[in-house]
């Protein structure tokens, strides 16, 4: 299938995420006897115009489209490798993300660590049009549960580099998410057990339901918080 998007009158090839590719996080290896195959598709640093790209280079912020259509990997649900995010310079708090989930459902799953332990583990389940912000020092998962695309756009930080080996070095996260419901994952110790949390509205900086984040490219000022989130602490106070 091709997989090509247009985006601005301009076509980009995605990156694609191969099941090979998350090997080490899957619940049921076993399928991977089965051979290689697409899981999940990512289109970085998208831009409708070129005034658009210099405002996000300008304000060093890059806005991605991921695609992850249904799919069984033995007994879990689809889903991302799983990432955490560097500290930004000079402070003790990593970089924050947004996401808003343009088409399908999305299941975010969220885990803050101490250390070498796990302290928190939440879910926000999430469809068209909600708003997910991934507050500092939060690694997360994404999984499609749904028999639909999951389409989901990201506003982040383009200063740093995502972090995988926390997640490669234990098999994924805290918890696997099957058809029966969560198993937690036995790398860990002594996890706490996930709570909910809804998607919210944030006007202050710019993140309404039903209004697509790309719009902000006007007005990224909102999303300084991305770059700065030692100064937006009463922001994430709200968002789990």
């Amino acid at each position: 299938m091709n997989r090509t998007l247009t985006f601005g009158g301009r076509t980009q090839e995605p990156d694609i995420r191969m099941l090979s590719d998350i090997k080490a996080v899957l619940l049921d290896r076993a399928i991977l006897r089965g051979g290689d195959r697409e899981l999940y598709y990512m289109y970085r640093d998208l831009a409708l115009s070129r005034n658009d790209r210099d405002t996000m280079l300008e304000h060093g912020l890059r806005y991605d489209i991921t695609i992850i259509p249904p799919a069984m990997l033995g007994r879990e649900y689809v889903k991302t490798l799983g990432h955490y995010h560097p500290a930004v310079p000079g402070t003790d708090m990593s970089y924050p993300e947004v996401y808003e989930v343009l088409a399908g459902e999305g299941h975010y799953l969220l885990q803050k660590r101490t250390g070498d332990s796990v302290i928190d583990v939440v879910l926000v389940q999430a469809s068209a049009g909600d708003k997910v912000i991934i507050p500092p020092d939060y690694g997360h998962v994404t999984i499609n549960t749904s028999n639909k695309e999951l389409k989901m756009a990201n506003w982040v930080s383009g200063e740093f580099a995502s972090v995988y080996e926390p997640y490669v070095e234990l098999n994924g996260a805290a918890y696997y998410l099957t058809e029966d419901g969560f198993i937690a994952n036995p790398g860990y110790r002594d996890v706490p057990e996930i709570r909910e949390a809804k998607p919210g509205s944030f006007s202050e900086v710019g993140l309404v339901r039903g209004r697509e984040i790309y719009g902000l490219v006007k007005d990224l000022g909102k999303l300084d918080f991305l770059n700065r989130p030692q100064e937006f602490g009463w922001l994430f106070e709200d968002v789990l």
